[in-house]
């Protein structure tokens, strides 16, 4: 057994859960140039959570269900995660992103991972604070890599990373193989492949006998 854990945003899917919120609370342009400078490394990524979930202050909650209903996972992702979890392997979701959004996505593909380990922005009154929580503002992914390893009995060699950003690097360094899905340039070295496509990155699995040769 294998322990495989994705980011979300930028990886599993194409969707900003950030700026689909943003696009209804009427600040699209100031959430993406926040999540921009993050995913390079320019801002930490708690620094720019904070920063986005302050602009998102007041979104209505039916309006926060309009944008998680929005969320989708790629072409190909629910079919990789059903092999690998035929297989053995314990399938996680380590993301700054937003636990709500992640479930929903799921749910619709009718696929399920065994741990998500997620943030949630937290609301009253039927709106969002402006806040944010969660295991992954803070603390970061290879502390959460390295904690669940311990949980599953898999040592940190046998795991497998994959990410796109900055916040990803983490534990894509501790990462017994770490892959890149189109990742940003500050991370690209770090990868010890990059794929574009989920059909790829089970190319990639099979080669590194993460995954039985399917052809």
């Amino acid at each position: 057994m294998r322990l495989i854990a994705f980011d979300f945003d930028g990886t599993l899917s194409d969707s900003e859960m950030t700026v689909l919120l943003a696009e209804r609370a009427g600040v699209a342009d100031e959430v993406a140039e926040i999540t921009e400078r993050a995913m390079n490394d320019e801002l930490s990524y708690a620094e720019s959570l904070y920063q986005r979930a302050e602009l998102l202050e007041g979104l209505p909650e039916s309006d926060v269900a309009d944008a998680f209903d929005e969320v989708r996972i790629r072409p190909g992702a629910a079919r990789l995660i059903e092999r690998l979890r035929d297989e053995g392997h314990h399938v996680a979701i380590l993301t700054g992103g937003f636990e709500r959004g992640v479930e929903a996505a799921l749910a619709r593909e009718g696929v399920e991972v065994d741990t998500i380990v997620a943030n949630r922005l937290p609301m009253a009154g039927g709106r969002l604070t402006g806040d944010a929580e969660g295991p992954l503002i803070e603390g970061t992914k290879d502390h959460a890599l390295e904690d669940l390893s311990d949980d599953v009995g898999v040592p940190l060699s046998r795991t497998v990373a994959v990410g796109d950003g900055a916040n990803d690097l983490p534990m894509l360094e501790v990462a017994g193989l770490s892959v890149g899905f189109v990742p940003k340039p500050a991370v690209r070295s770090t990868c010890d492949a990059v794929v574009a496509s989920m059909s790829r990155l089970g190319k990639v699995l099979e080669g590194y006998r993460v995954l039985p040769d399917s052809s």
